[in-house]
């Protein structure tokens, strides 16, 4: 039997240790692909929202037309980027090129991941944890997209703009640049994650709407230092993921009264099932 048993977790983690080869495998190719396409990825993805024709700032502009005020049209963003590290650009093709095929590959790597997951649950937790997949990914694609075409460009220009004094120049390392690009739209993804970590919390009972009403004002200040540590030392960064996990907060309170509203609903069938009985 102890044999059994351990041969048992042996064929586990060999099974885990596959799933892990094949997500790493997916994130190394799309990582390859966006190491090879350097141009599109730096011109037209990461220094995009450093460019005052981006889709964001074109929008505020078509905004300002409409209200005939030019006071949110942006047409220059006055900083330069350089390199002063010999390894510099070097370093940040890699990185970027690793966070592109990160973020691409993320809903394979989470197949992957519960894949492996999936089989031990039961068939009442595989039920209610069905399309956990698409939520997921759903979720972290509108992080995402937030974190890139709100986030990031804002942020770009309230910093590009900020000055202590007229004689200090905005001129960023790429290295910082590339890095708060990089934190600001993966911490977004991450963040976004919220309804569906509220989910299974409230499946198992940890999290109940009540709860969650009464330290409302406890998630405030938690969520203001979620955002103090995943996005630059900003006020508006902070703002910015503030707001959408506020609404997200709300939401989660919502699934979390649906949650526990099916599972009252559920044992009052049952014991009335064993009254009867």
């Amino acid at each position: 039997m102890g044999e059994e048993r351990e041969m048992s977790f042996i064929d586990h983690l060999e099974e885990l240790r596959w799933h892990l080869i094949r997500a790493v495998i997916a994130i190394f190719i799309f990582s390859i692909a966006a190491f090879v396409a350097v141009d599109f990825v730096f011109n037209t993805v990461i220094l995009g929202p450093a460019k005052p024709e981006f889709w964001t700032f074109r929008m505020l502009c078509k905004l300002g037309e409409l209200m005939n005020s030019t006071a949110i049209c942006i047409e220059e963003i006055p900083f330069k980027i350089q390199s002063r590290q010999m390894t510099g650009q070097f370093t940040m093709h890699i990185t970027s090129s690793f966070v592109i095929g990160l973020i691409v590959a993320f809903p394979y790597v989470f197949w992957e991941f519960w894949r492996f997951i999936s089989p031990g649950l039961h068939m009442n937790e595989k039920a209610v944890s069905r399309g956990a997949v698409f939520s997921v990914t759903l979720l972290f694609t509108l992080g995402i997209l937030f974190g890139y075409y709100i986030m990031a460009p804002l942020s770009v220009n309230f910093l590009a703009n900020y000055q202590v004094s007229e004689l200090i120049y905005n001129e960023f390392d790429i290295t910082s640049y590339v890095g708060t690009i990089s934190t600001l739209v993966l911490g977004s993804g991450i963040l976004f994650q919220l309804p569906i970590v509220v989910y299974f919390l409230s499946k198992i009972g940890v999290v109940t709407p009540d709860l969650m009403k009464i330290y409302r004002k406890h998630a405030i200040v938690v969520i203001l230092m979620l955002g103090a540590v995943l996005t630059p030392p900003d006020p508006l960064s902070q703002i910015l993921i503030a707001f959408p996990l506020f609404g997200l907060y709300e939401l989660s309170i919502l699934i979390s009264r649906s949650v526990y509203r099916k599972q009252r609903k559920k044992e009052l069938l049952e014991q009335q099932k064993y009254k009867q009985s």
